[in-house]
């Protein structure tokens, strides 16, 4: 895979690639990873939200339940 990245993004990327003593690909796959792992929770909050049977509770609610748990 080969990727094309305007001038001003692959001068930040080579900035920190030589700042962090990594090499550029290391640094885009971890952002790829991120980007991922970020997208599969927004995918699964979603859902979540889109589920009519998921209780919806109130901040107030929840702090009640975590302290009857402790």
């Amino acid at each position: 895979m080969s990727i094309r990245l305007p001038p001003a993004l692959l001068r930040k990327l080579e900035k920190i690639a030589r700042s962090s003593d990594r090499p550029k690909s290391y640094l885009v796959r971890k952002a790829i990873e991120e980007y991922l792992e970020e997208q599969a929770d927004y995918q699964l909050a979603l859902e979540r939200l889109h589920d009519r049977e998921d209780e919806v509770i109130s901040s107030a609610e929840l702090r009640k339940r975590l302290a009857r748990e402790n």
